[in-house]
């Protein structure tokens, strides 16, 4: 697909690539011949994708959960929250991210998504007013990426304060250690950045937030089918109360190996190139909003102004981006190049 397009919507769909694409062939084969022989065999695996998970993030396996999407976790983790905590979210975040919140009966409080984000954010924590703090690491619209310093920071002025992160925007674009990070919750999806596919995610749990949530779901997913087991059931168990399909889970674990093989050093460097480049051409041209402009950080993706016009203008010369928000959104991997951002300047400047 690379060859025959520029690909600016990781934001959207990570690309499958060939060796993923053998491996998965190569197991449904096994599942077509051996039927529930090789699916037993493949279910004993799944211990071996939280190790993976766990090592790739530098998580303990014992506190990463498994889920099919990070909807599905965040949702099972708030069941067992506290009803009366007070909740602080960002204004216009992912909808499967505020949503949950939001159809509960929580407290909440919004901080705008500007320049000044992590000021914004320390401010209403400061109050004394918050209980949970819940965003997404890289927003789906701007691009806007926070500060991992400042969350350190935060938790460190604030270590009461339980830290929830949406990371499938942001997993798999960089370097990233979770015990050090000062989140307490990490989930994401792993069908963006992480190029695994659907069907596979993870909740990474810090040692605090088991103290502070009680899991509600449960079943025989919970004990890896040994029912003698109900009654000592440990936290992560709760959020895989079924069956984890082999086939999802084990793309999670090769691409994981895959971006582990490249470097996760050399993505981070190539991502950080690619977003220096596109942000000062995209900011000469006038095309981004001023609060990305005056950051000093961001991320590969990109809203830029635009209209239905110049969406079809780069979709005829085969640029691959969807309209999201009030423009047009473009996303950079470390497939791509600087002489695509290039391209994509002068297809706008023509």
């Amino acid at each position: 697909m690379l060859n025959q397009c520029i690909y600016a919507n990781t934001p959207a769909t990570g690309l499958l690539y060939e060796d993923l694409m053998e491996w998965r062939q190569e197991h449904d084969l096994d599942y077509l011949i051996g039927g529930s022989t090789a699916k037993q065999k493949n279910f004993k695996e799944i211990f071996k994708v939280r190790d993976a998970v766990g090592k790739f993030f530098d998580c303990k396996s014992e506190n990463v959960a498994l889920v099919p999407n990070f909807t599905m976790g965040l949702n099972m983790l708030l069941e067992g929250m506290p009803k009366h905590s007070n909740v602080l979210l960002l204004e216009n975040d992912y909808p499967s991210l505020n949503w949950p919140f939001e159809t509960r009966s929580f407290k909440r409080e919004y901080v705008q998504i500007n320049e000044s984000l992590e000021e914004n954010i320390y401010s209403k924590v400061q109050s004394g007013k918050v209980d949970v703090l819940a965003f997404s690491m890289v927003q789906w619209i701007s691009g806007v990426k926070i500060d991992l310093d400042f969350i350190k920071k935060l938790k460190k002025d604030f270590p009461d304060l339980l830290i929830i992160a949406d990371g499938t925007q942001f997993c798999g674009t960089q370097t990233f250690n979770f015990s050090e990070s000062g989140i307490d919750i990490l989930g994401a999806s792993g069908y963006k950045w992480l190029l695994s596919g659907y069907g596979n995610g993870f909740v990474l749990v810090s040692e605090a937030a088991k103290n502070r949530i009680e899991p509600k779901f449960i079943g025989n997913g919970s004990v890896d089918r040994d029912v003698s087991l109900r009654d000592s059931i440990p936290f992560c168990k709760y959020l895989e109360p079924g069956h984890l399909d082999s086939l999802n889970f084990g793309s999670l674990q090769f691409s994981l190996h895959f971006l582990e093989t490249i470097g996760m050093e050399h993505i981070g460097a190539q991502l950080q190139k690619l977003s220096f480049k596109a942000k000062e051409a995209f900011d000469s041209l006038g095309l981004l909003e001023d609060m990305v402009a005056k950051r000093k950080m961001h991320s590969t993706i990109f809203n830029i102004k635009g209209d239905r016009q110049l969406y079809k203008k780069l979709k005829k010369n085969d640029v691959v981006c969807v309209p999201r928000g009030n423009g047009i959104r473009l996303g950079f991997h470390f497939y791509n190049t600087e002489n695509e951002i290039d391209s994509i300047i002068d297809i706008i400047k023509s």
